[in-house]
């Protein structure tokens, strides 16, 4: 391993202690760290053995990425190295941390086994949306909304050409496997293993005795039709507003055109963090 992406969130007194050890464990493993120029004055970096500062991120420019906030930032740096094969090692500074590969004590050990690449991956398939204006690609779910203070949504989908239904709601989130524990978690739908090939479609406060959340096929496209006459509704990708779709248009979803490469420690597995994380906070 030659050169590690750093990327960390906000909180700089919170991550600090762990990148000074990050900065030792490189030293002692022969490997550059690079820093964008947010990280650089963020951190109030200088320059100094094995650190590459105001460097522009690329998604082959590194051998592995290693994070340092809570699933928003991991998300970020995901969706920045899907369809590379760059591992995203990531310690958790967050609330939940459920993407994290480990906790922040031991971090000296840990990133010395991460510099020697001692660690397993695991391929988290991405959902794409796409409309005339881009294209975008989401790590966890696309969602979409009433805005807020207009009437309630008025949905109609789609699944490999087929009209399944039509739900006035709030919304309805679109997760891949990876995503099901978040928004979807929330709205009642179910919770898809890490490693099924396939997406869930769940409704948010849907007006209807019927709508049920729906798991859908790998190759099924999922077309989402904004049925109101006057409303036009958000879409959310991982959680952040990027267009608008007006009333009577599409949008178009599909499934795992790229993966994410997620490091985690060998033998840990999906049912485990489920239980470390989602078990830690009912008690």
């Amino acid at each position: 391993m030659k050169a590690a992406r750093v990327v960390t969130h906000r909180r700089v007194s919170e991550t600090a202690p762990a990148l000074r050890e990050l900065i030792a464990a490189a030293r002692r493993a022969g490997v550059t760290l690079r820093f964008s120029e947010e990280e650089t004055a963020k951190h109030g970096l200088r320059p100094g053995e094995g650190i590459e500062l105001d460097s522009t991120p690329d998604g082959g420019d590194v051998d592995l990425c290693v994070v340092m906030g809570g699933d928003g930032t991991i998300l970020t740096a995901l969706r920045h190295y899907a369809g590379t094969g760059v591992p995203v090692f990531a310690v958790n500074f967050g609330e939940v941390g459920f993407l994290a590969t480990i906790d922040p004590d031991g971090l000296g050990r840990d990133f010395d086994h991460a510099f020697a690449g001692e660690f397993d991956t695991l391929e988290l398939p991405t959902i794409s949306v796409g409309r005339p204006e881009g294209s975008w690609t989401a790590m966890n779910d696309i969602s979409v909304h009433r805005k807020p203070g207009h009437r309630v949504a008025d949905l109609a989908y789609a699944l490999a050409g087929e009209e399944i239904g039509r739900v006035r709601c709030d919304g309805l989130v679109v997760s891949t496997p990876q995503g099901s524990t978040g928004y979807n978690l929330a709205n009642g739908g179910p919770i898809l293993a890490w490693g099924v090939e396939g997406y869930v479609v769940s409704f948010i406060a849907p007006h209807s005795l019927t709508a049920r959340a729906l798991v859908v096929a790998p190759g099924d496209l999922l077309t989402i039709n904004n049925a109101s006459r006057e409303e036009a509704v958000e879409v959310h990708v991982d959680g952040r507003p990027t267009c608008e779709l007006p009333p009577g248009e599409d949008v178009h979803v599909d499934f795992a055109r790229q993966y994410g490469t997620l490091a985690q420690l060998p033998g840990a597995s999906f049912y485990h963090r489920l239980r470390e994380r989602f078990g830690r906070l009912a008690r």
